[in-house]
């Protein structure tokens, strides 16, 4: 039987004869092997470099701040915390647990597990591209995720979605060894990738359909037992685990992604730049991954990267008109390793050769202006906690309250950002939480019933709201704001980015 995609030895088989050669071939034909056994390493060095750079500047965010807070907590606090919210998280908070009490909360290594694990995407990315594609188009692709702004984006977020991309990236990988040879050893690792990957975020097991559909092609040509059976028990081993995710993460839906709403078309006005880092990085990405289409051989793989690139987008688009909503562009990131791949076969097979380099080099300067973006304090976060602290750190008292902004704002964390960058000296009281997050088991306090009976016993209360303007009280809760407006008055004000710090004393 013909194969599907023209292998290394055919094309070094179909090469002019040496008294036609260019000059240099013979250099190549010597790099050749060289590049082969190496083609993955380049872009995971390239992709770890990129990750690392600059990490350390953008202030985290709200999301992040989630992790670190759950990070932090002791492993039995942490599985109570789960059993009320984030469970879809779960595994990825204790995996950063581990490395938090190893390793520190500082925003770079609070990040690096996403860099590394985006690393071992890059990876799989160059494995798969060489498999169906040759090595100079494993090697184009890989190199061209590792300069995709998303990639570096996501390297320096400290959240489970680096994680989910390596899994997928790993499953796609494993699947196409398996379906050159089904055998368990081969579905083995094709069952953990899908386990992690579930486990990571458990909406990225839409992938699971089109890695069906191209098994059911492969059977249908071959009509080998193999895969009749070995995907599907494969599929069901890595689910197993993920089962009990599943059904508490049911019960906690409305909670984690009740704020999406279904998607219509306009939604697709942003998406493709968010899914890339970058519009012009965006159009250029599709236009390569459109180049396949048009070859007379190796078509069915490119076909195959296509459907694993494109119909989890599209089913996650149509189940998301139901009553719950998942289509988001960071829940489909998953799908950047199949687009890589595909952009990477166009521009490796481009005749000359070095428009493929070429072709690289013009998308990475496209993205290049939103890689820097991406590396500047308020990437992540507009708000200046880290400015806030500063100013409650140097004025602090010991005995003095705390009273960040709630209520309807409660999403912002404001809470959890101060408290970050405090130094351990200084311990505030918390005024208004009639119990804290860690005591609640949750990511957010219970609100003081009556604020008013809640500031006895303290003279000073440090108040830090969201916005610039001149009331110092502003976005609190009403009943919060007239307790302290009625006891205390305000004898510093001082704003920051995106924030105001006050102080008030007791009156």
């Amino acid at each position: 039987m013909e194969p599907a995609v023209e292998t290394e030895s055919q094309s070094r088989n179909d090469e002019a004869p040496p008294s036609n050669r260019r000059p240099g071939s013979a250099l190549e034909e010597r790099l050749t092997p060289l590049l082969n056994r190496t083609v993955w390493l380049w872009p995971a060095l390239l992709t770890l470099v990129l990750g690392i750079r600059g990490s350390w500047r953008p202030q985290p965010w709200r999301d992040e701040f989630a992790t670190w807070s759950a990070a932090t907590r002791s492993t039995g606090d942490l599985l109570e915390l789960l059993q009320h919210v984030d469970a879809v998280s779960g595994a990825y908070y204790l995996l950063m647990n581990g490395w938090v009490s190893v390793f520190g909360d500082s925003p770079t290594m609070l990040r690096l597990p996403s860099a590394l694990a985006l690393t071992g995407a890059a990876v799989f990315v160059a494995l798969t591209g060489r498999r169906l594609f040759g090595t100079a188009s494993g090697l184009i692709a890989g190199l061209l995720f590792a300069v995709l702004p998303t990639v570096s984006r996501y390297s320096q977020e400290a959240r489970s979605y680096a994680f989910v991309v390596l899994a997928v990236a790993a499953a796609t990988f494993f699947l196409f060894r398996a379906l050159e040879r089904p055998s368990w050893q081969r579905w083995l690792p094709y069952a953990v990738s899908v386990a992690a990957a579930g486990l990571f975020h458990m909406v990225s097991l839409v992938f699971l359909s089109s890695h069906a559909v191209v098994v059911a092609m492969h059977w249908w040509r071959d009509r080998r037992k193999g895969l009749l059976f070995g995907f599907p028990a494969a599929v069901l081993v890595g689910l197993v685990p993920v089962i009990p995710l599943v059904l508490l993460g049911t019960e906690q839906s409305k909670r984690q992604i009740g704020w999406l709403s279904a998607p219509d078309l306009n939604t697709f006005v942003d998406y493709w730049h968010n899914m890339f880092g970058s519009a012009l990085v965006s159009a250029g990405v599709l236009a390569l991954a459109a180049i396949p289409a048009g070859w007379a051989r190796g078509r069915r793989p490119a076909f195959e990267i296509g459907l694993m690139a494109a119909l989890p987008i599209l089913l996650t688009w149509f189940i998301s008109q139901g009553q719950t909503a998942y289509f988001f562009d960071r829940y489909q990131l998953y799908t950047v390793p199949a687009w890589a791949i595909l952009a990477g076969a166009g521009l490796g097979k481009l005749k000359p050769r070095f428009l493929g380099v070429v072709g690289l080099v013009v998308v990475a300067l496209l993205g290049w202006p939103d890689q820097e973006k991406l590396r500047t304090a308020t990437a992540h976060e507009h708000t200046n906690g880290k400015a806030a602290a500063k100013v409650i750190a140097d004025g602090y008292q010991p005995g003095d309250g705390f009273a960040p902004v709630r209520g309807d704002k409660s999403y912002a964390m404001t809470d959890l950002e101060i408290d970050y960058y405090l130094p351990d000296r200084v311990e505030l009281k918390d005024v208004f939480a009639a119990k804290t997050a860690l005591q609640k088991d949750d990511l957010f306090a219970d609100p003081c019933p009556q604020p008013a009976s809640c500031l006895n016993g303290v003279n000073r209360v440090w108040v830090v709201t969201l916005g610039e303007g001149d009331d110092p009280y502003a976005n609190l809760p009403k009943n919060e704001a007239e307790a302290l407006r009625a006891a205390y008055k305000v004898t510093q004000v001082k704003h920051v980015r995106g924030l105001t710090v006050s102080l008030s004393e007791r009156k």
